[in-house]
């Protein structure tokens, strides 16, 4: 279906004017305002990339000597190289110095994380053949995994839980974890949540350099064989730089969030859970897709009151000026085409019938239905994984989930007898595709066995 949209501009009055778009669909501007959002990532900056590329190589040539350079540098914090691991005595001041109540909320959360991932696992498996072949599945899972937590003016321990509880319930024997110590100083809810998780080793170290560490190892760093975790533009291109030598979870995009709503959804709630995306970041996306004019004027009405009560006001409003907008459109199947079209990192249906609209749905990373299920029970505790894709890659990328901590070999036994069977097959596709050598292979067991 091509769409095309008129837009009308709507200002907030108040420390800055605020475009928020109402566009209708079917009307002239509607590609470019998706060609924007769809683009709103954009390349990584050439003076970035090359910065990223050189901490790479000192951190893989010099060890633990770039390491303590680049945090005394960008986290100000002099530390030797002993200081580079926490310490079981730090991890024990955390529980003391965290209150109680945040270390219940995250152990609750642990729980129904590591509850709603067990349900994930894949078990191996072997089929027997009538002809005496064995064929089969093993699933093992990856011997050290890293974490990267970002750190800085926000604490993140729900993305210690997210990425490490995973990788534990997939049975991950060592799982280590790097987050930034700016001025020597880690967050103590950061250390209780890995703790609950059962990460094994953590390391005061951020940005590309800690990236960099877990792929090529330190004297201190160990090197894993997969790295996963969100973190800024550095990290996310230290990620991509280092992917090959390492597995990694994904490059993951600015935050964004697609409500499709009805004439029954509550405008308040509409235009609260825009927001919760949009405080995120200046380059997040937030959108309403409605069936109903009306609903589409009172979530603006309610956004403009909204935004001005948040302490992230400015972030909050550069997002929905540039990367957000309020769609009305002719019926909530349109709705479900465009929904598709973005593939959104978080997708609310609220809508009356959710459980009707959920088969036109083919593109999200998380679906949250109805009235009553804000993103934001997604993000730290109903168990499902907060790790999404972006950017539209929901087309073919899934959450995090315990798949991303194993991996799968194929097992093959023959008899004598089921080679026999078979080699006929293998040695004409051998022929066909003219390679001798391998019709050789079977042919001569066969002749000599």
């Amino acid at each position: 279906m091509s769409l095309s949209l008129r837009e009308r501009d709507y200002r907030v009055r108040g420390n800055k004017d605020i475009i928020m778009r109402i566009i209708k669909s079917g009307q002239r501007n509607f590609e470019e305002f998706f060609g924007k959002v769809e683009g709103r990532a954009g390349e990584v900056p050439a003076a970035i990339e090359k910065q990223v590329k050189d901490i790479i190589k000192a951190v893989a040539d010099k060890g633990d000597k770039a390491l303590l350079a680049y945090t005394e540098k960008f986290d100000k914090a002099e530390l030797g190289p002993g200081d580079l691991r926490v310490t079981e005595e730090e991890i024990r001041r955390a529980f003391k110095d965290v209150p109680e109540e945040d270390i219940d909320a995250l152990r609750l959360a642990a729980r129904r994380i590591a509850d709603f991932h067990e349900r994930q696992k894949t078990q191996s498996w072997f089929v027997q053949e009538e002809s005496g072949a064995l064929l089969g599945q093993r699933v093992l899972p990856l011997e050290v995994v890293g974490i990267y937590v970002p750190g800085g003016k926000a604490a993140y321990p729900s993305s210690v839980l997210m990425n490490a509880v995973p990788a534990k319930v997939a049975g991950v024997p060592r799982v280590v974890m790097c987050v930034p110590a700016p001025g020597g100083v880690l967050n103590g809810r950061v250390l209780v949540a890995a703790e609950l998780a059962g990460v094994d080793e953590i390391y005061k170290v951020g940005g590309a350099q800690a990236v960099a560490a877990m792929a090529y190892g330190t004297e201190t760093v160990p090197k894993v064989d997969k790295i996963v975790g969100p973190g800024n533009i550095y990290v996310a291109t230290a990620k991509r730089l280092v992917f090959g030598l390492v597995d990694i979870d994904m490059v993951a995009g600015p935050s964004e969030i697609l409500v499709v709503a009805d004439r029954t959804a509550r405008p308040a709630f509409v235009a609260a859970d825009m927001l919760s995306q949009a405080e995120h970041d200046e380059m997040a996306s937030a959108v309403l897709v409605t069936d109903d004019p009306e609903l589409a004027k009172a979530v603006e009405k309610e956004l403009k009151a909204q935004v001005k009560k948040l302490s992230r006001r400015a972030i909050a409003e550069k997002s929905l000026e540039d990367f957000g907008a309020i769609i009305v459109v002719k019926d909530l199947s349109e709705a479900a085409t465009i929904a598709n079209r973005i593939a959104p990192e978080h997708l609310e249906l609220a809508v009356h019938r959710p459980f009707e609209l959920l088969p036109l749905i083919k593109n999200a990373g998380a679906i949250f239905m109805g009235h009553y299920t804000p993103e934001a029970v997604g993000d730290y505790a109903a168990g499902p994984n907060h790790v999404l894709p972006t950017g539209g890659t929901a087309r073919f990328f899934s959450p995090l989930s315990t798949d991303d901590f194993v991996k799968k070999t194929s097992l093959l036994s023959y008899t004598k007898e089921a080679l026999a069977e078979i080699a006929p097959t293998v040695t004409r596709l051998a022929k066909m595709e003219g390679l001798e050598a391998h019709g050789k292979m079977v042919d001569i067991r066969l002749k000599q066995g």
